[in-house]
């Protein structure tokens, strides 16, 4: 497992890989996100969020997953089509992962061995479960899915301000 958040990248649907090193400097939210669950509609927020502070150097990025209840059943492509169409989602998404498990991947594996969750879980419990990692790449906020992106954008302004 990786110990510095930057050596972390991820195979896009086309098979090039998208390295964390692109983000340095920059304060990112990462969610595992559904099509066809009750947060679903957090996807119009965290879009929000994104246009609002993109220009400051923030990134938002969605990782669907259908381990919870098999709310995102759909393919890389109809997901990313479902974004797209419902909620104008433009920041980036990546293929399905599995959060947690035997078949878990590394970034998701990184952020739980960084920071617990708010009952000290290490597993992701549910659907828009999110972390926030500061210019430096350190995990420093863990969001349960209850918590709506709009609710921490002080998190983010407070962490866009520190160089």
């Amino acid at each position: 497992m990786s110990r510095d958040f930057y050596q972390l990248a991820v195979q896009m649907n086309d098979g090039t890989d998208y390295s964390f090193e692109q983000l340095k400097g920059k304060v990112v939210l990462i969610v595992n996100v559904a099509s066809n669950c009750g947060y679903t509609p957090q996807y119009k927020e965290l879009e929000y969020m994104y246009q609002k502070f993109k220009d400051q150097g923030f990134e938002v990025l969605g990782f669907p997953c259908n381990q919870f209840g098999h709310q995102e059943p759909g393919s890389n492509e109809e997901i990313g089509l479902f974004c797209k169409r419902n909620y104008g989602v433009s920041f980036s998404m990546f293929p399905k992962v599995y959060v947690n498990g035997p078949k878990q991947h590394p970034v998701f594996e990184f952020l739980q061995s960084q920071l617990s969750s708010d009952l000290g879980v290490k597993g992701v419990r549910w659907n828009f479960e999110k972390f926030l990692v500061d210019r430096n790449g350190k995990v420093i906020k863990r969001y349960n899915s209850l918590m709506r992106p709009i609710d921490i954008q002080y998190d983010i302004m407070e962490s866009l301000q520190k160089l």
